[in-house]
């Protein structure tokens, strides 16, 4: 199996502060922009700052999915927050941290411990989380139907 792999995203500037995020590989494109709270921002456009912290929330989503799979653990529903703080780290911005809140249904009591290793190991698993310098906070809860 090989162990390198490559993804392709092309960005082609519109105007102003905007442009247009595709892949040749995707049917479709994103729309990115300077986000608002800097100077010639565009409300209401993805921006690089939404799209970080989208990778770590999906990937925690995809991660999990795959370990719940193969641990065999049956849950009714999964969705997640996250919350990236930017802030100014010695002179410089950064994604200091990003807080994960994922939310997991499950069935039934008994498989409240099982679902919080699994939610503890695709944290742990996250490729994007483990490729970035932000500190990632994992807030994980699980509710019963």
């Amino acid at each position: 199996m090989e162990t390198d792999y490559h993804y392709n995203v092309n960005l082609n500037w519109e105007n102003d502060r905007k442009g247009l995020m595709s892949s040749p590989v995707l049917d479709s494109t994103i729309e990115v922009a300077t986000p608002p709270e800097f100077p010639k921002g565009m409300p209401g456009i993805w921006s690089p700052e939404h799209l970080l912290v989208a990778a770590v929330n999906s990937c925690l989503m995809t991660t999990f999915l795959a370990i719940a799979e193969n641990s065999k653990l049956d849950f009714v529903h999964f969705d997640s927050n996250a919350d990236g703080k930017l802030e100014k780290v010695d002179g410089k911005y950064m994604m200091s941290e990003i807080i994960l809140s994922p939310v997991l249904t499950i069935h039934q009591e008994a498989d409240r411990e099982r679902a919080v290793r699994i939610l503890d190991k695709s944290e742990a698993a996250c490729l994007i989380s483990n490729s970035v310098k932000s500190k990632i906070i994992f807030q994980p809860q699980i509710n019963i139907a």
